[in-house]
């Protein structure tokens, strides 16, 4: 894990052939998803005090889980690593059904964080199933959204990874197949890796509504809307953030004469900036506000304070809490049952 600086790291103003200029892409950052489940903790360890476990992280954001663990949540792979009679939360990105079971058998208190986006592909995962189909999963081996849609329906699950792998995946049936998608992946690749299938499997049936969330794809329209007119593009968000990783590839097949990720804005590099006219930034959906502004003075030490906002979407989506989060101890109706921008913004 990044180490969390101290200090902010002070870049040095060079001359440059052209007017220095950020273009900082919007939207960017905090999904409702990702608050919905941040809240979620947080509201959790006001209601039954510390300590509160967590499977896995949260959200995939190195500061977050900083500071959720300063105010008394504990992370952990497992349920069996948790206390019997503990509240444990489950993170954003779902689990399967097997690790909801295991946490009953050991007598914790679940609440459920997962993204109501991906509880629709639980869902329609449960549901095709049903039907006998096969599913082809798109999205990366190990990450905790696949494993936990892939354990809604294991025997009629195959993962494919790839547009490549997509020309080698076989099937029992190919007149009963259906793809599914992780939904922090890239658009252009995912549809790319459909085509590849549909061309072997003209029978492969569509999700009933776009897996790949708004978010996702919002922030991607923005990056490729900067990106050809950047010379470097900068993305705030942690290397296990997929929809993070993703935006440094978009931004590089999109025209960004280079790009580069990083968790603080102590670690961008003075050699980024040379010869750097336009510097594009964004953040990835788990990544706080505060993180790209952080950045942003950082650039400014650097002669880019010029600042022009990009941007190519609104979003306004709020998803409720959990249902054990929607009222106090006292029973009364909580006034943070919303989470998303605009509750947090309060």
């Amino acid at each position: 894990m990044p180490r969390i600086p101290s200090a902010r790291n002070r870049l040095k103003d060079t001359p440059v052939d052209g007017t220095k200029r950020v273009l900082l892409a919007a939207p960017r950052g905090y999904c409702a998803g990702v608050d919905r489940a941040v809240i979620a903790v947080e509201k959790a360890l006001d209601l039954y005090g510390a300590p509160v476990y967590v499977r896995k992280q949260i959200v995939h954001n190195v500061h977050v889980v900083s500071e959720l663990e300063k105010k008394g949540a504990i992370f952990v792979e497992e349920v069996d690593e948790v206390p019997t009679g503990s509240h444990i939360v489950f993170s954003a990105h779902g689990v399967s059904p097997a690790v909801v079971n295991a946490a009953a058998d050991r007598g914790l208190l679940a609440i459920d964080a997962t993204c109501p986006l991906v509880t629709k592909v639980h869902r329609e995962a449960v549901r095709f199933a049903r039907d006998d189909f096969e599913i082809l999963l798109i999205g990366h081996e190990g990450h905790e959204e696949v494993e936990g849609t892939a354990g809604e329906a294991p025997e009629h699950t195959t993962l494919v990874g790839s547009p490549d792998e997509a020309d080698t995946i076989q099937v029992r049936n190919p007149e009963k197949v259906v793809w599914l998608s992780q939904t922090t992946l890239s658009v252009d690749e995912t549809m790319e890796t459909v085509r590849r299938l549909r061309a072997r499997f003209p029978l492969l049936q569509d999700p009933p509504s776009d897996d790949i969330c708004y978010a996702t794809q919002n922030r991607q329209v923005a990056i490729k809307k900067i990106a050809e007119d950047s010379d470097l593009v900068i993305v705030v968000g942690s290397a296990n953030s997929s929809n993070s990783v993703r935006l440094v590839e978009v931004a590089l097949e999109y025209g960004a004469r280079a790009a580069y990720r990083v968790d603080f804005a102590s670690e961008v590099k003075q050699e980024w900036l040379d010869g750097v006219v336009t510097v594009g930034v964004t953040s990835g959906a788990s990544v706080p506000e505060e993180l790209v502004h952080e950045l942003l003075a950082a650039l400014e030490d650097a002669g880019y304070g010029n600042v022009e906002e990009v941007k190519t979407a609104e979003e306004d989506l709020l998803f409720s809490l959990p249902k054990e989060l929607r009222k106090d101890l006292a029973g009364n109706k909580d006034a943070r049952g919303l989470g998303g921008r605009v509750t947090r913004a309060e």
